[in-house]
């Protein structure tokens, strides 16, 4: 079946092409068996790779070569794919999650007209064949490829409603950030090129194991490069402001880009690079540090955010901070798990929270929101369970995942991993503040959402309604695997160091761990009491903030005191505005210089010189119409009188003569006559 590994990408392919194709004809029905059956297929195949693959002995990766795709001189790149535990395990949840999304999407998307969902549909299947190309990519190009594809259907996604500005805006704005860490991105390629020759990653990973030391000059240039696109992807900091806006976009387009593509892009980059990250301490640590930071900067700014979407959004852009923190700590393996149960609990909140803004009728604010739990048991039941899963509550997947990241980066610190042990402890600091602020802004949602009574207009509370079952069905496989997928990654403390780490003892060829130095089982234990005793502080404040006859009566208190912090918060740090007044305006003041000096001096010199030569032919035509042509006329005309003068002249003679010689003839004749009498 691994043969047949090409069909991951040409099942979804097609069926975007088809969609593409038939929009204007296809009805609803036609479109969801074309847009979900594609995608499902997919599944399936993949399902059957996957086994096959588990088959090989000690999980030997497989390389398909499809074709030649560039040759110059010396320079081929073939597009090939290659399966491994690494690519195995992003093809699994990819295809998964996003076969349910797909589902999902048909019922959340059935007001649209025929040819929009067609559209919608199309652009969907489009975007698992990017991402899936981008995971099974052999080498650096073909991975470009879908990552620039995955760019180019955000683009499309978001602005899905493309008719209203803002949301046309928001793609624009998905698009041009991406181009920065994008550029970043090509310059590693083409730097790695350079030092090994070759942009596949096996090779390349041959190549460094084998002699690192003759390296060393270039891993950490191209490692920085590569995390400039990795930021940009993956939304960390600065390059973030891009994916809170994407929320633009119908809300499974969000759960698609936030859980199973899109953004996990940037992670699973650097841990496909793994090799040259290990080789480079000063570029690992840049990425730990960004993470970590990014991490604790997106969670203050989701303590105030209104907006239900924006709430997860920024959620995401803290998980993502934590993925790259473990990676950043050496950990790729925990880095991969995290974005593994991450794809399912946010996934499963992505798509609550459509639930919610479908039973509402579009609304989003949670303010004008409140007692849904008994409107929307399901939603409010799988909404729960995905957020205790954020949060880090034991049992549910994200703990496990998220703990293993910070017993990880604390580990780095102890064994001062690349000399720089106190920066992971601050790290880890900030990734136990990061899972307290987690928990209370993620409950302060729940709250806000499903608790107390309903806020909304007296219409909405009639119209209020569960989810069909096309959305429903999705929401309770998401909420199961939110318990149950973080159990292939239990951690050696919880088994009191028994070593079951399936995850880790999968992933341990592709995706290695950078042993640092070994942590007590005691104080492993603590570490995990801390992290957990922290988010249910956090659960709790907001319990206590948000519901009961005192809500929200904290909050406001909080906010009255201190008016200046909170609109800081609220506004996001006005980040958007520094970027406005800074980025932008420089932007087009630069090009407002740039058309200035290109129609004033480039054109004014192009159409001065434009300006010379027609005045110069202005004068080169009148010397030659007036003075040549008029002394070549004078002359014609001189000789046309002349000759007609002498022609006169000629023609009097000629008469005069004939005339003479006639008289003379006759003259001759008579004489001749009178001679002969």
């Amino acid at each position: 079946m691994l043969g047949f590994l090409w069909l991951l990408l040409a099942l979804p392919l097609a069926g975007a092409v088809i969609l593409l194709a038939g929009s204007m004809r296809f009805s609803k029905r036609t479109t969801s068996v074309v847009g979900v059956g594609s995608v499902g297929l997919a599944l399936l195949v993949a399902l059957a790779c996957l086994v096959e693959f588990l088959q090989r002995p000690n999980h030997e990766p497989f390389q398909l070569s499809l074709f030649r795709w560039l040759a110059a001189g010396e320079f081929s790149v073939d597009f090939s794919l290659r399966l491994d535990a690494l690519s195995a395990v992003m093809v699994f949840f990819v295809t998964f999650v996003g076969f349910l999304i797909h589902v999902y999407s048909v019922g959340y998307m059935h007001g649209e007209s025929d040819r929009g969902f067609a559209r919608y549909f199309a652009y969907l299947n489009l975007f698992m064949f990017a991402m899936l190309t981008l995971v099974l990519g052999a080498n650096l190009l073909v991975l470009f490829v879908g990552w620039e594809g995955v760019g180019l259907c955000s683009y499309l996604l978001i602005g899905y409603y493309f008719t209203q500005d803002w949301c046309a805006s928001a793609g624009k704005k998905a698009f041009i950030v991406n181009r920065i860490g994008d550029f970043g991105f090509l310059l590693a390629i083409f730097l790695a090129y350079k030092v090994f020759g070759t942009v596949d990653f096996g090779q390349i990973a041959q190549a460094v194991e084998e002699d690192p030391a003759s390296y060393a000059g270039y891993l950490n240039a191209i490692g920085l490069l590569l995390f400039v696109g990795a930021v940009g992807k993956s939304a960390q900091l600065p390059l973030y402001v891009w994916l809170p806006d994407a929320m633009a976009g119908p809300t499974p387009v969000s759960a698609l880009i936030h859980a199973a593509t899109m953004v996990t892009a940037g992670v699973y980059m650097v841990a496909r690079t793994n090799v040259i990250y290990r080789h480079a301490p000063e570029a690992m640590l840049v990425v730990a540090v960004v993470g970590g930071l990014t991490a604790v900067f997106a969670a203050t700014i989701g303590l105030a955010q209104n907006d239900i979407k924006k709430v997860l959004a920024y959620s995401t852009v803290s998980q993502l901070g934590y993925m790259f923190l473990a990676a950043g700590a050496g950990a790729f393996a925990a880095a991969i798990f995290h974005v593994f149960t991450h794809a399912f609990f946010k996934a499963c909140l992505f798509l609550g929270s459509g639930s919610v803004i479908h039973a509402l009728g579009g609304e989003q604010d949670m303010r004008k929101m409140g007692g849904l739990k008994r409107h929307l048991p399901t939603t409010y039941w799988t909404f729960l369970v995905a957020t205790l899963a954020l949060a880090g509550i034991p049992v549910f997947s994200g703990f496990f995942s998220k703990d293993e990241i910070l017993g990880r980066v604390f580990a780095a610190g102890m064994g001062d991993l690349n000399g720089y042990g106190k920066v992971y402890l601050a790290l880890w600091v900030l990734g136990v503040v990061g899972a307290f602020l987690t928990a209370f802004y993620m409950f302060r949602a729940v709250h806000m959402t499903f608790s107390g009574e309903f806020r909304g207009t007296p219409e909405q509370e009639h119209h209020l309604h569960e989810a069909p079952p096309s959305m429903a069905w999705p929401l309770r496989i998401l909420g199961v695997g939110s318990v149950v997928v973080g159990f292939v990654g239990i951690g050696k403390a919880l088994t009191f160091g028994v070593d079951v780490n399936l995850f880790e003892h999968f992933l341990h060829e592709t995706a290695p761990v950078v042993e640092v130095g070994h942590v007590g089982l005691g104080l492993e234990w603590a570490l995990i009491l801390l992290s957990v005793g922290v988010a249910v502080l956090g659960i709790y404040l907001a319990t206590r903030f948000y519901t009961g006859e005192q809500a929200f009566a904290v909050p406001r208190s909080f906010a009255e005191r201190f008016p200046r912090l909170y609109q800081l918060v609220a506004n996001k740090y006005y980040v958007d505005e520094l970027y406005g007044a800074t980025v932008v305006a420089g932007t087009l003041g630069l090009s407002r210089v740039s058309f200035a000096f290109d129609s004033k001096v480039v054109d004014g010199a192009v159409n001065g010189t434009r300006d010379v030569t027609v005045g110069t032919s202005f004068l080169s035509g009148f010397f030659d119409l007036h003075v040549v042509d008029g002394l070549v006329n004078a002359v014609a005309k001189f000789y046309e009188v002349a000759s007609r003068i002498l022609r006169r002249v000629q023609w009097g003679l000629v008469q005069g003569y004939a005339l003479i010689m006639t008289f003379g003839f006759l003259a001759a004749m008579v004489a001749a006559w009178l001679l002969s009498r």
